[in-house]
């Protein structure tokens, strides 16, 4: 059975979706791309630029949970929110000790880590 879910979650699992598909593309783009396009990306780290493409895939499989409000969609908004802030750790301690990163990593692996959590608490609250 699925519950009724809260007026907040369609429109966040919609902006969760595009999050994803846009992950997907801009690594993508990166890994996948030309010269160009990595150059464009700079000090790209790559074990966080792995990450956050695949991560990109489960982000829509999230979305499509969180849009049905079903069971699974606050273990796996858990589970996305949890791992980004550990990749997240893992860049903090590679750029201490002297690799080459973007601050815009910084930037958007604060968005991603908190946005994921702030959708686990939110939806833990919910059901």
């Amino acid at each position: 059975m699925i519950a009724q879910s809260p007026p907040w979650v369609r429109p966040v699992a919609i902006v969760a979706a595009l999050f994803g598909l846009l992950t997907i593309f801009s690594g993508g783009m990166v890994l996948c791309g030309g010269t160009a396009a990595k150059s464009a990306a700079g000090d790209a780290v790559p074990v966080v630029l792995w990450f956050n493409f695949l991560a990109g895939f489960v982000y829509v499989l999230g979305a499509i949970a969180l849009y049905k409000f079903a069971v699974w969609a606050q273990q796996i908004a858990w589970v996305i929110g949890i791992c980004t802030a550990l990749v997240f750790v893992i860049l903090i301690a590679l750029a201490l000790g002297g690799a080459p990163f973007e601050w815009r990593t910084v930037g958007a692996m604060t968005i991603r880590s908190g946005f994921w959590l702030a959708i686990a608490i939110a939806h833990s609250r919910a059901a």
